[in-house]
Order: structure tokens, then C-alpha cells, then sequence
């Protein structure tokens, strides 16, 4: 018998890991919450459940409020202290811990498998090792932050929320960037998986961390929903399903906390005709049935090109015939058990939905255990597009199929779906991959890999995925806010809110045009406003814009989109044509102003910052580049950046030429089209500039301006679901309503309260660059 007959034929035998350490740890329950580096006494415990066995591991406490109170208190009172710590100080802590993670590695490891029903090889050499390296990196960041980021400054005390299906990793995640950056946490792991959270409390006190930098709370959601609407929280970091994440963001609308979402996905796994087909199958074992599938980024569409689509049926139907499910402590098993009762019975319920709307099922041929929650890898082929189970998220070792004849087709497939975390793209053509790769509408696309992370490449998605980064320098920023937001002593230019009564001037046709689709447009209602002067009389008449107005700009700005493919050079000779025209208008602006009340001096300031604001971010056009992050295999992971889209942009009252140009140039220079609604009592220099735009070669509906009362248009504008970003500069009301309604479908949004200093150079910057694009991490490996 030869080396391939024996590797067809062998069996694997049992190969189970033991458990009599983490059983002694667990003797210690019930447990209580960790707060000020101590262990306080919990109450109304609840069970904590293996979900391979049915078996109680351990009690878990429930917090109440006062406790919560308790935990961020502790860490308010920390925050002082631990940000007056020199980088290094705080650096020497993130490496203490993670060499403490290492030497408990197998305890962890089996911890978490017996908690969360993962297989030990995956806990083992992947979940623990990447949480460890998580702390390395970011100690390393700690040590560079003051000479890297030096005007940057930590946000306070940090609420965190985690999910179950990495329990360990994630906290890591939460964790290590947090308090690098100087902030202290209060984290809250899930109720289902607390307990290597717990464990990675008892290393903070090892590591002498300083009481209070850390806090941990258990519970259901409802700690999570104390934590998110605690007053004295300034950021929360949420991971888990969209639905939650919808409601975070309408629960911390106007409450001023920085927020980051990494919610669901529906990621897209595209096998191309050249690709290697057997490779292509272990990319999606690891794509899917890594993790039971309970993973937020699974490749869980697979997408198969038409003329290689029954072969590569045919092999992934073998390779799921040998896939082992079983006890997660066996070293021998591939895929271990689901959380729980109820996440089992929704794996079943969504499978039996495809079936019945036509799916065709395709199973692993395996015995599953008697006891526990354990589903078999599945593949639902035939699907179609609009199928219940190929847009909605199952969260389960389930794969649904369908097949695609060109490129084209693929990437308009791969696109169709609300989430937006991840995709794959299987070719031995490098060209085609980093051809698709740009147009898939995803935070993270591996190319002949899948599930690859990494500390120094950021995650995180687009679209109802959510927003923000993990990870990599990008990942920093969540953390961090600019250390000068200029914001002003008072308000340099401060007005009445326009009136939308008509008066006796309305009967003449006076009436300033608002700017949509490349062209002067009266508003739709016909309705319009009078536009005061500094002493209170009628210069002119704008349009009062209205909610078709808003869906007439952002339809003009979304079905444009030459702006977004230029190039940065390009791009870059545009928009110095934009300040040389508008400096060959410099007087008629200067007038404008000083009808608004501005003195000749004032006046002649703001438009000569306004041009000089253009130049600035000419120059930006092709030098805000992004990175290539060193991870720790031999592949390039490309951080690039991307235009958003479309933003909507709603100007404040101070500075009426100079804010909307600051706000516009930053994200025409980053590739993007935006609908502007200029200053409400002042629009006239804003809609002017339709003479620069119309003679700069701006393609139309790149720039769309609207006039009229904001509170008229905001909602419309934010709950808009063709706008990708929304910037609010003006009053609490309107930041509230903007943050509300983008919930929607979960748009970014950018909002200030605050009078700013326009005049300021922190008014321009690498901020506006970062808010003006998204950062997609493109993983290519290479060989030897």
C-alpha cells in the first residue's frame, strides 16, 4: 500500500484534550463582576451552558444598574491617570498582558471551547494567538502614539460591547486599542460566553494593571443597553447582529459618544472559471464552516462561474463528506456546536424556508451527536438572488450557491445585498482579482484566501455592516479624537434663522436658483424665502427647498459617477481650475460678504481662505494614500481608500463661503458627489459658486446645492438610503434627527453643536480626508 492509498483510507481516531484545568478554574463560580481591579459579588445568577454537552460550566452574575454605576465610575476616576502615563508606561502593561495570554494559552483555549462550541484547533491556534498579538501590536502603538498622532487626544471612559461567537478575540480587539490610546473600558462580554472574559480579568490584576483601566460587567442585554445610554460613556464600541446596531444608533443620536458598529454580513464567495479549483474548496471550508459559520464575514454566497460550476459542486460535495463534526475538545473535529437551542432552531427554520422556495440541499453524510446543538455543513445550490436565505444573514454552517457567467454578472450579484463586510475572489488571473476586487461594495475582500486577520490590518464594513475599523492604523482613530477641533470662542458670524414668511418683495422674480445635476433648478414647491442683509432688508429671494428637492440632488449625485472614477490627478486639475476660477471672481464674492454684514477685510479674508482651501485640498487629491500593512504571512494587505459615495453635507451659519468650501473640498478631493445644503440665512455665496463649478469641469451632479430650512430637509436627506454619509454642522435638534434617521439603513454621520473657527487652519486637515473615504483591506498572498 503506498503514501496515497493509506491517506485515503486512514481513520482519524479520537485525539480529545483535557479539561481538568479549566473545570478547577470553574469551581470558583458562581462569579461575580470586575470592577476597580476587584471582585465584586454578583447576584441573580444565571447559568453559563456548554453547548456541546447541555451542561452547566458555570454561574454568571447579572448586573444591575448600580453596578454598571459602579464600573463606570471606577473607570472615570482611572482615566486621569492612566492618560497621564507616558506611551511607554502604558506600553510596558499591553505587553505584560499579552505574555500573560500566551502563558495561559491552553487554559483560554479550552475555556473558550467549552463556552462557545468551537473546535480546540480553531481556540487554539487561531482565536488565543491572534487575541495576544493583538496586545503586542497595539503596545506597540502605545509606545509611538505621542511622536505618530501627537495631536490627537483619548475620548474618556469607553463602553464596549461584545458578541459570543468569539468571545476572546473580541475583547481583544475592544481591549488592546482602547487602552493603548489612553482610554479605560467597561466592557460587557456576552451572557452566552463570559467566562474567558472573566479569565482575562484575573491576568489584569497579574498584570498590575491600574485599578479601574479595565472593567468587566456580565449580563443580558440589558447591561449592554445601560452601557449605551450612560451619560458619562463617551464612546461605545458595539459588535454584533444589525438589528441591535440599528437600535445603538438611535439610542445615542445627539448624545454627542463616538460610536463604531461591526454588525452582520452576507459576504460573497466568487469562484472563478481559471481558478484552482481544489484550492478554491479549502477556501470555502475556511470561508463557512470555519467557526460553525457563526461568523460575521463567512463567504456564505457562494458565486460560481457558469462553466466550472458542476465540476466545483463535485468536489465541494467530497470535500463535505470528510468534514468531521463532533466534540469540540477532540482535536480530530472540523466543526463543533451551534451556541444554543434557539440559534440552532433559526439555522433549521431559514434552511427549511430555501428549500421550500427551491432550493436544492446538499448535506455532509454525517452522524451528529446526540447531545448538544450541532448542525451539518449544508449547501443550498440553486438559489435565486431574491431568496430569503441569500439576503438574509443565517449565522450557521450554511452556504447558499448560485452561478454567474462573466465578471460583470459576478460583481453585480456579489452586491446585491444590504450588508457590506467582506468578500472573497478566487483566480489565478491577478489581473481579474484586482480587477473585481475595487468594485465589490465590502471593508474587507481576501483574494485566494478567506478569514485572514490580522492586529495590523483593519476589519470592518460598509453599507448595514456597520462603520468604523478594527485594527490596523486605521483601527486607532476609534479611539482617538483631534486634539484642536476648532471650535470657536463664539461664532464669528453668527445670524437670524431665515424666515420662510413671503413679503411684499416676493412678487418679484428675484429668486436665487438652487444647483442640481449640473444645473440652475427652481424649487419644486415654487415656494421661496427672502435672504436678509445685515441691516435686516430683502437682497433676494432663494428657493425654499423641500423633500423632492433632496431626492431630486441625491438622485443626480448617485447616478454620477464620472466624479468617482477619475483619477486623483485629475480629480487634482479640477479642482485647481475650481480656485482659479473662483479667484478670477473675487470681488463679486467680496460683495457678496459684505451684503451679509462681513467688513472689506473680513470679506476679503474668507475668500482668499476660501481658494487657499481649495489648493489645499488639491493638493491632498493623490497623496492621502493608504498602506500596506505588515501582517504576519507572505501576503500584501493593502489598505486602500475609497470614495464613500454619496454625502450629504447640511453647512452652519458661521462663515457662509468658507464652511461650505471646507466642507466640499475635502470630499470632491477623495473622489466623492455631494448634496450641500447651504447656509440657511446666507445661501447667496453658496449658490453663486454654480458660475466656478459650471466652468472647472466639475461633471454634473458631482456638486448639488440646495437653499431653505434644514429641519425641512434633514430628514429626508439622512433617511435617504442612495446617500452613503452625512456631515451636520449646527444645532443639537438637527445632530439628533441626523443620527436618528440615519439608522436607516446605518449611514456614517459626522456631526458638530459647537461654533467653529473657519478661519482656523485646524479647520483643514487629515481629519476631513479620513471622514471622506472608507478603508477597504485587500489581502492578496504570494508565494515562495
Amino acid at each position: 500500500m503506498n503514501i496515497k492509498e493509506i491517506l485515503k483510507t486512514m481513520d482519524y481516531g479520537t485525539a480529545p484534550e483535557s479539561q481538568t484545568t479549566a473545570q478547577d478554574w470553574l469551581q470558583q463560580s458562581p462569579f461575580g463582576h470586575f470592577i476597580n481591579n476587584q471582585w465584586l459579588k454578583g447576584s441573580n445568577h444565571f447559568n453559563s451552558v456548554n453547548p456541546a454537552s447541555g451542561e452547566t460550566l458555570a454561574q454568571i452574575s447579572q448586573a444591575d444598574k448600580a453596578m454598571i454605576n459602579k464600573a463606570v465610575k471606577a473607570a472615570e476616576q482611572a482615566t486621569p491617570k492612566w492618560q497621564a502615563l507616558s506611551g511607554h508606561d502604558r506600553a510596558k502593561y499591553l505587553y505584560a498582558l499579552a505574555r500573560l495570554i500566551q502563558k495561559n494559552s491552553r487554559i483560554l483555549s479550552v475555556l473558550e471551547t467549552l463556552d462557545n462550541g468551537k473546535p480546540i484547533r480553531e481556540s487554539r491556534d487561531i482565536d488565543i494567538p491572534l487575541a495576544a498579538r493583538h496586545f503586542y501590536h497595539h503596545a506597540g502603538w502605545a509606545q509611538l502614539l505621542d511622536s505618530e498622532l501627537p495631536d490627537h487626544q483619548a475620548l474618556g471612559v469607553v463602553g464596549q460591547v461584545i458578541p459570543w461567537n468569539f468571545p476572546f478575540l473580541m475583547l481583544a480587539w475592544k481591549i488592546a486599542p482602547a487602552i493603548a490610546t489612553g482610554n479605560t473600558v467597561v466592557l460587557k462580554p456576552a451572557e452566552q460566553t463570559s467566562l474567558t472574559a472573566l479569565y482575562f480579568a484575573e491576568l489584569c490584576q497579574q498584570a498590575n494593571l491600574p485599578e479601574g483601566v479595565v472593567n468587566i460587567v456580565t449580563g443580558d442585554g440589558r447591561v449592554g443597553e445601560a452601557i449605551v445610554n450612560h451619560k458619562d460613556i463617551q464612546k461605545i464600541a458595539f459588535t454584533g447582529s444589525t438589528a441591535v446596531g440599528r437600535k445603538i444608533r438611535q439610542a445615542t443620536a445627539g448624545s454627542g459618544k463616538k460610536l463604531s458598529l461591526e454588525l452582520g454580513g452576507k459576504s460573497a464567495f466568487i469562484v472563478c472559471e481559471d481558478a484552482d479549483l481544489d484550492a478554491a474548496v479549502e477556501g470555502v471550508v475556511d470561508a463557512i464552516w470555519f467557526n460553525q459559520g457563526e461568523v460575521c464575514c463567512a463567504g456564505s454566497r457562494l458565486l460560481i462561474q457558469e462553466s466550472v460550476a458542476e465540476r466545483f459542486e463535485q468536489k465541494l460535495q467530497e470535500r463535505m463528506s470528510k468534514l468531521r463534526i463532533g466534540d469540540p475538545l477532540d482535536k480530530s473535529t472540523d466543526v463543533g456546536a451551534i451556541i444554543n437551542k434557539e440559534q440552532h432552531q433559526k439555522i433549521t427554520d431559514m434552511v427549511n424556508t430555501g428549500v421550500k422556495q427551491g432550493a436544492r440541499i446538499l448535506q455532509s453524510p454525517c452522524e451528529l451527536p446526540k447531545a448538544g446543538y450541532f448542525y451539518p455543513p449544508t449547501l443550498l445550490a440553486d438559489v435565486a438572488p431574491g431568496d430569503l436565505v441569500v439576503q438574509e444573514e443565517i449565522f450557521g454552517p450554511v452556504l447558499v450557491g448560485m452561478t454567474f457567467r462573466t465578471p460583470a454578472e459576478a460583481v453585480a450579484l456579489a452586491n446585491n445585498s444590504r450588508y457590506g463586510l467582506a468578500a472573497t475572489i478566487w483566480s489565478e488571473n491577478i489581473n481579474l482579482a484586482l480587477h473585481l476586487a475595487p468594485q465589490m461594495q465590502a471593508g474587507v475582500v481576501w483574494i485566494n484566501c478567506a478569514n485572514q486577520f490580522d492586529a495590523a490590518a483593519g476589519f470592518g464594513g460598509v453599507k448595514e455592516s456597520g462603520f468604523g475599523r478594527e485594527g490596523g492604523f486605521e483601527g486607532l482613530f476609534e479611539y482617538l479624537k483631534p486634539g484642536d477641533d476648532f471650535i470657536a470662542k463664539k461664532a464669528s458670524q453668527k445670524s437670524a434663522k431665515a424666515s420662510g414668511k413671503r413679503t411684499a418683495t416676493d412678487a418679484m422674480d428675484r429668486t436665487t436658483k438652487m444647483y442640481i445635476g449640473g444645473k440652475q433648478v427652481r424649487p419644486d414647491g415654487g415656494y421661496s424665502y427672502p435672504v436678509l442683509d445685515a441691516k435686516g432688508n430683502t437682497l433676494t429671494q432663494a428657493g425654499l427647498g423641500n423633500r423632492k428637492d433632496v431626492r431630486n440632488a441625491v438622485e443626480a449625485a448617485a447616478n454620477s459617477g464620472q466624479w468617482s472614477k477619475m483619477t486623483a490627478y485629475q480629480r487634482q486639475q479640477v479642482m485647481y481650475f475650481l480656485a482659479e476660477n473662483l479667484n478670477l471672481r473675487i470681488d463679486e464674492f467680496i460683495d457678496r460678504l459684505k451684503d451679509f454684514g462681513h467688513s472689506a477685510s473680513a470679506a476679503k479674508k474668507e475668500v482668499e481662505l476660501s481658494i487657499e482651501r481649495l489648493n489645499y485640498y488639491a493638493a491632498w487629491c493623490d497623496k492621502f494614500d493608504g498602506r500596506v500593512h505588515a501582517v504576519p504571512m507572505r501576503a500584501v494587505a493593502m489598505a486602500m481608500h475609497e470614495p464613500i459615495g454619496v454625502i450629504g453635507i447640511a453647512c452652519p451659519a458661521e462663515n457662509p463661503l468658507l464652511s461650505f468650501v471646507s466642507l466640499m473640498a475635502p470630499a470632491l478631493a477623495m473622489g466623492n458627489r455631494v448634496v450641500m445644503l447651504a447656509d440657511e440665512a446666507f445661501p447667496l455665496p453658496a449658490l453663486d459658486l454654480y458660475q466656478v463649478l459650471n466652468t472647472s469641469d466639475v461633471p454634473a451632479g458631482t456638486v448639488n446645492i440646495l437653499s431653505g430650512r434644514h429641519e425641512d430637509m434633514l430628514k429626508t436627506l439622512a433617511g435617504h438610503l442612495n446617500l452613503d454619509a452625512l456631515w451636520y454642522f449646527g444645532d443639537q435638534a438637527g445632530a439628533t434627527l441626523v443620527e436618528q434617521e440615519s439608522a436607516l439603513n446605518l449611514k456614517r454621520t459626522w456631526t458638530h453643536i459647537e461654533p467653529k473657527d473657519w478661519c482656523s487652519k485646524q479647520a483643514q486637515g487629515k481629519t476631513f480626508l479620513r471622514m471622506s473615504v472608507e478603508v477597504k483591506n485587500i489581502w492578496t498572498p504570494y508565494g515562495e
